[in-house]
């Protein structure tokens, strides 16, 4: 029934949000053709009690508008609650979407998030406790796994990828662990007090990724081929993105920190993504294209030979 109830939450905070605002006999008529319908309508009670259980579960604010009657979703001022909210209403409503599309399930192809079923939920109990985590962490680039006890700031999503960032109680170091190469993951009764100034939104501030860097930001230009060009306006590289529109080509302007997460990503854009500026990262771009063109080269034997 629990898990009922929590489908119900969602699709009501879905069916608002996708209209912007409801009366409660228009929801009605919607709740009409949804698959968690048992048959009667929701009743002003009724909805009433949702509405606090909403609030509890997952803190957005369903409020009236006393002149028409209409229900809305009243969305925090603050930058940082905006995003959170809005990642959590477009992960609901892909949810209550698939909740209602059991009859095409086999046609809705999904991708896998590593470990985020089994992990996420004890660190986030952790970080609710400000309990210290330990685990065992072998990174792609170790024969063995080290034990870790870590104080758990926060968590961040990159590439269908989970990651812990938090104070390595080793080194005093804050460093970020992907939840998918953890293992014997435990909460320690011990305790933390999160740091005041830590500001999570600001963490990776001018950095792509999760690679942060103590470095200061530096302007970076590229030339993005017209085509491409429009998908870094469909999803910018940076929040600091600018563009110079010009006939066959842009030019993107970002003020960002020179980091691997971002090499990579510019690399992934092969030929209609060129490098202007820095000279350095320029020449780090021209270095990892040269290695991998030796790959190929008539002297390299492939493995089949």
């Amino acid at each position: 029934m629990a898990r009922n109830l929590v489908a119900r939450y969602i699709w009501i905070i879905d069916t608002i949000e996708r209209h912007g605002a409801l009366s409660l006999q228009r929801l009605n008529k919607l709740w009409e053709a949804s698959e968690l319908n048992d048959g009667k309508p929701i009743s002003r009670r009724t909805f009433y009690n949702y509405r606090e259980s909403i609030l509890d579960t997952f803190g957005i604010t369903i409020e009236c508008n006393n002149a028409t009657f209409e229900y809305f979703i009243n969305h925090d001022e603050s930058d940082m609650e905006n995003r959170r909210q809005q990642w959590l209403l477009d992960s609901m409503s892909i949810s209550g979407m698939l909740s209602d599309s059991s009859d095409i399930a086999s046609r809705i192809v999904l991708e896998s998030v590593p470990s985020a079923r089994k992990h996420l939920p004890v660190i986030i109990d952790a970080m609710r406790a400000n309990s210290r985590i330990a685990f065992s962490y072998k990174g792609y680039t170790r024969l063995t796994a080290k034990k870790n006890v870590v104080e758990p700031y926060f968590v961040k999503i990159f590439r269908q990828l989970w990651y812990v960032i938090g104070r390595n109680m080793d080194d005093n170091m804050i460093k970020t662990y992907a939840l998918d190469r953890m293992t014997d993951l435990q909460i320690l009764d011990s305790t933390f007090t999160y740091p005041a100034t830590l500001r999570p939104d600001r963490f990776f501030k001018h950095c792509y990724g999760i690679t942060s860097s103590t470095q200061e930001p530096i302007d970076i230009m590229l030339r993005v081929e017209a085509t491409q060009a429009k998908y870094f306006r469909a999803l910018p590289l940076h929040p600091s993105q600018s563009e110079v529109v010009h006939d066959r080509y842009s030019i993107f302007h970002y003020k960002m920190c020179n980091t691997f997460d971002l090499r990579e990503r510019l690399l992934s854009h092969g030929a209609a993504v060129e490098v202007l500026q820095p000279v350095e990262l320029r020449k780090q771009i021209v270095k990892a294209l040269r290695d991998a063109l030796n790959n190929y080269m008539p002297q390299k034997k492939n493995i089949g030979d």
